[in-house]
């Protein structure tokens, strides 16, 4: 049997089956999650989550995150996937390995570019990503910005490294590859949490620079290998290269979306209370757990299958294929979102349980789970609408998604303004939950970006959607669940929160499978017959 990770000699991918590239996907963000949690554990013990060093770093080190986020997960993923494929598919190696290396080299000079002009205009950044930041705690974030600014070219390098591994299907080292970026960090902040906090802030920015090298280095053997012939060359007169690069700007921010209502929230953040920043990225590292696992991990691996599939029999025959595969893509991710919408609604500050050691206390969770219950409100319809925007991206459309997304970050900037510093002071909320509406405002943002994705693309294809019936069945399973896991909670003895966060959690994910199984959801019987097959 061949296995998504057997390349054939003519470096030419393989069809694989999505299931089993998607779990490669989710297997390697899990791995990657799994130690950014860990790395944001001892982050916590050490800095607490009220200092002015922790959200110095926190929107500082969201430069490196948002260049990552936008080319990996947004631009090149969009834009030169489907290319890439495509050549590669009509077994054309030569032109292929031509667009790799054009697109390298375009990359490498954009990537000198980007960090030159970032040190030189660290002032003028502070004033975009912490405007409420001022006297010492903005000096911190300036040099903290600078020492981060060449380790977000290297991740941007090593976005390119992922496209062209993700277009042969080795999704599993691609996705993985961070492990080694959350490992430098957690090596610096073991040997150097004796430091006073503001130097502890810059060393650890030294150790993400480390991890990010680390990153790029461990996917360039395989890289190499699998283009060939690689070599710096600017080929501004290919087909191909002009479409990768026409199609870059417009999937740069429809792909990125998220991350960019990520960055307006966190800008908005700056103008609350110390803390307020590190808790929102406390509470964002925790909710793009399940975005970027279960809404990536599929959404990706059915990008490159669909930009594979696609044309092979015609306008009717691509609308068939792109509806079975998107509507089973959205019941998948539907079957696994609901429950961790679910979870943060009712049972947050068990999930912020991972965070709470050192100087992070019981009370930090407990502000983490109301900035996660906010994040409830969008969370289906931001994973829903990855998968509905790869369809479009298959179809070498990147306009359409670019104008929905355009219409959520208006509405995210908007509505977070008016939740998080309009309203509180008038319904005389406390200021830092403010941290709170920015989550649920931007969730409102998603739901309406996701209805213009559906709605444009049902015209386009045909109808499309999650049956409103399982969509019942998934949310009463969900509730049933959480009801019996919050009485477990109040119920159990003050052990250590990591202890009750496991016992309460796991209740709750063995209620919702259990129920499931008798319910007959389709996805758990599959997942089954897979297994029983393993």
């Amino acid at each position: 049997m061949t296995t998504p990770d057997a390349t054939p000699a003519a470096n030419t991918p393989t069809r694989p089956r999505t299931g089993r590239s998607a779990a490669l996907v989710a297997i390697g963000i899990l791995c990657s999650r799994l130690m950014g949690l860990v790395r944001q554990h001892y982050f916590s013990k050490y800095f607490g989550q009220k200092s002015e060093a922790a959200d110095a770093f926190n929107q500082a080190f969201r430069i490196p995150n948002l260049l990552q986020n936008l080319f990996g997960e947004g631009a090149l993923s969009a834009s030169f996937v489907p290319v890439y494929v495509a050549t590669l598919t009509r077994g054309n190696k030569e032109e292929a390995s031509r667009i790799a290396s054009a697109i390298g080299t375009l990359l490498a000079f954009a990537v000198s570019t980007i960090v030159l002009l970032g040190v030189l205009a660290t002032p003028l950044l502070i004033s975009v990503i912490a405007p409420g930041f001022t006297g010492a705690k903005r000096e911190l974030t300036m040099t903290l910005v600078r020492i981060l600014f060449p380790g977000a070219g290297l991740l941007v390098i090593s976005a390119w490294c992922l496209g062209i591994l993700n277009s042969h299907h080795k999704f599993l080292l691609s996705y993985a590859a961070p492990v080694l970026w959350n490992v430098a960090m957690i090596a610096t902040l073991l040997l150097f949490h004796g430091q006073t906090l503001p130097q502890l802030a810059i060393t650890l920015a030294w150790g993400s620079v480390i991890g990010s090298a680390l990153q790029v280095l461990v996917q360039i053997p395989s890289v190499l290998r699998l283009v060939g012939r690689l070599r710096p060359v600017l080929d501004s007169e290919s087909t191909s290269v002009r479409t990768v690069l026409k199609n870059f700007a417009p999937t740069l921010v429809g792909r990125g979306v998220v991350q960019i209502s990520a960055w307006v929230d966190s800008m908005l953040a700056s103008y609350l209370p110390t803390g307020a920043p590190t808790a929102l990225a406390n509470a964002q590292l925790l909710y793009t757990l399940p975005v970027s696992l279960f809404g990536m991990s599929i959404s990706t691996a059915e990008l490159t299958t669909m930009s594979a599939e696609i044309g092979a029999g015609g306008g009717a025959h691509d609308a068939e294929v792109l509806r079975a595969r998107l509507d089973n893509g959205l019941r998948q991710i539907a079957f696994l979102v609901v429950p961790s919408s679910m979870a943060f609604l009712v049972l947050g500050d068990m999930v912020a349980a991972v965070l709470q050691s050192g100087l992070f206390t019981h009370a930090d969770a407990v502000y983490v789970w109301g900035i996660l219950a906010g994040s409830a409100v969008g969370l289906l319809a931001q994973t829903l609408g990855r998968l509905y925007a790869s369809t479009y991206y298959a179809l070498r459309d990147t306009r359409t998604p670019l104008r929905f997304a355009l219409v959520r970050l208006t509405l995210t900037a908007a509505l977070g303004y008016l939740c998080a510093l309009v309203l509180p002071p008038i319904a005389h909320i406390e200021p830092r939950w403010g941290a709170a509406g920015l989550t649920a405002s931007a969730g409102v943002a998603g739901w309406v970006e996701f209805f213009l994705l559906r709605r444009t693309l049902n015209r386009r294809i045909g109808r499309t959607g999650v049956p409103p019936a399982l969509l019942a069945k998934l949310w009463s399973t969900a509730a049933l669940g959480a009801a019996v896991a919050y009485a477990l909670k109040r119920n159990l003895p003050p052990w250590h929160p990591l202890v009750v966060a496991a016992l309460v959690l796991g209740t709750y994910g063995a209620i919702y499978l259990g129920v499931a199984v008798v319910a007959g959801l389709t996805d758990v019987r599959t997942l089954t017959r897979r297994l029983r097959r393993r």
